[in-house]
């Protein structure tokens, strides 16, 4: 735990790549941070009262692929968030690592690697929301929620530590069940946009093997989106 630092995620990675020896299931709590990133590089802002942390995965030959840490992590937030708002239905995953409440953002996940290790970074919109440009946010707070930042953190390790050690044991297949029954249905028209700024819409048909969104386009053909924004169409 730190009153404040940059980026959890960031001293995670400078730890590591200096040599020191943290175990898995470590993880660093800070009370504000200064430079907070999401994915793609944007800036996650802080608020008093709320979580922001990151822990680390060592990873081994034998474990799933990396990248699918993201839904392990999103599965355990949303399981955490669930048992703490009046009306969990209206919680819902959205690819590839986003926690929607009433259709608005309150929760980042960021995946960095450092050597044989992943750095998973997470916050949480507890007590605050900070706006986003580009994206309609809310905290628990306005739900009639707002979980105690210490007692959140505990739940979510303990969560993150069972949704990993399933992760092992199972594999991808019955994690992106699970995922999916808590995403939106089939059917629901997406549009992803990529960094290069490419535009794909179509309807959402779940997830490939390796978690990539599958999106029926108006022609018929099948595209197979690895990376990219996703909003509904219609909405931000």
């Amino acid at each position: 735990m730190v009153a404040e630092t940059g980026s959890t995620n960031a001293d995670l990675l400078t730890r590591l790549a200096s040599g020191e020896a943290l175990p898995e299931g470590f993880w660093l709590i800070a009370d504000r941070q200064t430079a907070g990133r999401g994915r793609q590089g944007r800036p996650w802002l802080d608020a008093p009262g709320n979580f922001m942390g990151s822990t680390l995965v060592r990873l081994s030959p034998d474990d799933p692929p990396a990248a699918s840490l993201s839904f392990v992590t999103a599965l355990a937030v949303y399981a955490c968030v669930s048992g703490q708002i009046a009306a969990p239905a209206s919680l819902q995953l959205k690819w590839p690592n986003d926690v929607l409440l009433a259709g608005r953002k309150f929760c980042g996940i960021l995946l960095e690697r450092e050597g044989p290790f992943a750095v998973i970074g997470v916050g949480v919109n507890l007590a605050a929301a900070p706006p986003l440009a580009d994206r309609s946010t809310l905290a628990l707070a306005e739900r009639g929620a707002r979980p105690d930042r210490d007692l959140f953190a505990a739940d979510l390790a303990a969560r993150f530590a069972i949704e990993l050690a399933r992760w092992r044991k199972q594999g991808t297949g019955p994690m992106f069940s699970r995922w999916q029954a808590a995403a939106h249905p089939p059917g629901t028209r997406l549009s992803v946009h990529d960094g290069a700024g490419t535009r794909v819409a179509g309807t959402y048909d779940g997830l490939e093997p390796d978690g990539a969104l599958r999106l029926v386009r108006d022609d018929g053909t099948l595209a197979r989106i690895h990376a990219g924004d996703v909003s509904h169409e219609g909405s931000d």
